[in-house]
């Protein structure tokens, strides 16, 4: 751990590779997994996740309907916790 570490609001408690908020400057743990694509770059059975965390789940989901993107919110697994997420 470096002094960067706090300057970043990190929690030393919190694992380094647990699953994360994709909220901006969020680092709360997520619980949910929100399924999108973009249909201009992507084929339709492409899917690209994001995670969120309980306070922020409705305001990614808005972000990403609101541009016609959303596909599905799913629980975040404990499983798929460990899983890379894509920005």
């Amino acid at each position: 751990m470096s002094i960067f570490d706090f300057a970043a609001g990190s929690d030393p408690a919190f694992p380094e590779d647990a699953a994360v908020c994709s909220r901006k400057a969020c680092r709360a743990g997520a619980s949910w997994q929100l399924l999108w694509n973009n249909p201009k770059i992507h084929t339709p059975e492409r899917r690209k996740t994001w995670l969120a965390c309980g306070e922020h789940r409705e305001w990614l989901e808005d972000y990403l309907q609101t541009r016609g993107l959303w596909k599905e919110t799913l629980p975040l697994d404990a499983a798929d916790g460990a899983r890379e997420q894509d920005s």
